[in-house]
């Protein structure tokens, strides 16, 4: 079995997530949502709330959980741009939360687990 790249891992994970996030009833509005500022993997409406979404994807061997990379700099850079994807898409009077999904392969399995609220708004 050919191995796979970091890039592909990550393709695979937001994949795999958002047809999770479908399945459960969420909206998917965009994929891979690029700025300036930064990027958000999966922006989703989930009964009216708008829902920023951080994908992160390893393999089971890695030794520890995919949420626990994300850290506090990922985390102010994503809320900048999510600040900035609300004033554009012009939604300030819409609620909007930061999910995580994290993705673990293994082999030809893989495990989901999805976070909502996993974290809060940086401030500037």
């Amino acid at each position: 079995m050919k191995k796979r790249s970091t890039k592909e891992k990550g393709q695979e994970g937001e994949r795999l997530a958002a047809r999770f996030l479908k399945e459960q009833g969420f909206r998917i509005l965009d994929r891979n949502y690029r700025n300036r500022i930064g990027e958000i993997d999966i922006v989703a409406e989930d009964r009216g709330v708008l829902v920023f979404v951080e994908v992160r994807t390893l393999e089971a061997s890695a030794g520890h959980s995919p949420e626990e990379t994300i850290q506090w700099k990922k985390q102010r850079s994503i809320s900048r741009t999510a600040e900035a994807y609300i004033h554009y898409k012009r939604l300030e009077d819409r609620p909007a939360r930061f999910d995580v999904v994290a993705v673990t392969l293994d082999g030809t399995r893989s495990t989901l687990r999805h976070i909502p609220d996993a974290f809060e708004l940086w401030e500037a």
